[in-house]
Formats: structure tokens, sequence, C-alpha cells
């Protein structure tokens, strides 16, 4: 009994949030795993899935305290950093899927994509993509995709604030996007592709901004498994 009270002890003054810059690769659900190591605690969850390609920011609540607070962050606006491939397309929506490349495509001047662009932002209806771990009846798309389903799906309303040009050096294009939360950064490109006749997909995603935090304050494992506590936030920005 005694030994049971210190473990919740513990665990409370050890309960909080990390902010946490994931690498391309491991997915968001590799990362808690590897927190759970490292910090001995089993009551781990992330606020909003990163695609296991993409890399940035991810808030993760550590402790019973922490994770009963998690939801307030789910909502939240995020910024992105998207390099985009044009005149490309692929099953994922992304680089790690089945590429097809558009042949006939021709050079498109920064002029016209700067007005596409114009044209996404705002409210608007957003089609989730199948390559996603949204829930269906459910199932989770993605498992669905990979069998090779396709089933139809509600869309969402999104919420685009802006859509800046950081690089444009045909195919290549870098954007940055600043949206409401449940925005699928593949699936803006995918279209913004449709929308400019050439195709498009995303070759890297990074995150770089959710709400009041940002990438510029997060750590990455090597850096918390020496002493973790220290950086744990332990009143969150509203």
């Amino acid at each position: 009994m005694v030994e049971f009270y210190c473990m919740i002890k513990t665990e409370i003054q050890s309960s909080g949030f990390l902010l946490v810059n994931k690498p391309s690769g491991p997915t968001s659900h590799d990362i808690i795993d590897e927190l759970r190591r490292i910090t001995g605690i089993r009551k781990i969850g992330h606020a909003g899935t990163l695609d296991p390609f993409a890399s940035g920011l991810l808030i993760i609540a550590v402790g019973r305290q922490a994770t009963k607070e998690i939801s307030r962050f789910v909502k939240m606006d995020k910024e992105y950093i998207a390099e985009i491939e044009l005149g490309r397309e692929s099953d994922t929506l992304d680089r790690t899927g089945k590429i097809k490349i558009n042949q006939a495509t021709k050079i498109i001047n920064q002029g016209t994509v700067e007005k596409i662009l114009e044209q996404f932002t705002g409210k608007q209806k957003q089609l989730p993509p199948m390559y996603s771990a949204k829930k269906v009846g459910g199932k989770k798309l993605y498992e669905l995709a990979r069998r090779g389903e396709t089933i139809a799906r509600e869309p969402a309303e999104i919420d685009i604030y802006e859509l800046k040009i950081l690089s444009y050096d045909w195919p290549k294009l870098k954007i940055k996007i600043s949206c409401s939360s449940g925005t699928y950064i593949r699936s803006l490109v995918h279209d913004l592709g449709q929308a400019l006749g050439c195709g498009a997909l995303t070759s890297e995603l990074e995150r770089t901004a959710i709400n009041g935090y940002n990438l510029t304050e997060a750590n990455n494992l090597q850096t918390l498994q020496k002493n973790w506590q220290t950086y744990l936030i332990i009143r969150p920005v509203a």
C-alpha cells in the first residue's frame, strides 16, 4: 500500500507537458513509447498526430493530471512548413506512396501559384485523405486504404489563415501554412495541385508551432533522456 502511494505521488509530481521535436521516420506513438521508457510513466498521450514522414512539434502530456487536460490542446491552431513537388502525385498524397509523374506538365510561373494560393485561404470544406488516422465507422482510414479500399468521407470545415511562399524553383515549392486544427496538409497540397492542373505531393512537412508553443522551444529525445523533468511545463498556455 505504501509502495502504491509513493508511485502515485511521484507521478503527480512528475505530471506536466513536454515539447518534443519529432524527427522524420517514427510515428507519434513511437515517440510516446520511447518517453514511457525514459520517464517510467505509462500514462502519456499527445495532442495532435504527425505523419511518420513529417517532423516537428509534438505536445506530450505526461502523467494522469496532464493527460486529463490534453483535450485543450487538440483544437489549437497550427503552423507548418511544407515542401511540395509540383507535377507529381501519389496515392498517399506524399513522397512515401506510389508516385505518378505528369510528363505533360508545363512550368508554372510564381504569379500563377500565388493567385491559386489566395483561393485556398479562409474557411472551406476539406475531405480527409484515405491515408490518415481518422476513424470512420470505428475503423482507421489508413487501415482500409492499405487493403485497397476507398470509402465515402464527410468533408470537415477548416480555416486557412495564411499561405506564404518561402521559396519557389520549379518543380519545388516551399510554403508556410497557418491553419485551424483538423487541417490535413497533404490534402491541401493535393488540392492545390489539382487547381494548378499539374498535380502535387508533399515531399517534406514540419510542424513549427501549436498556438503559443514554438518548435524552437522543443527538445529531442536524446536531450530528454538526461533529465526530462527539467523540461516539464506544469502550467500550459491557455
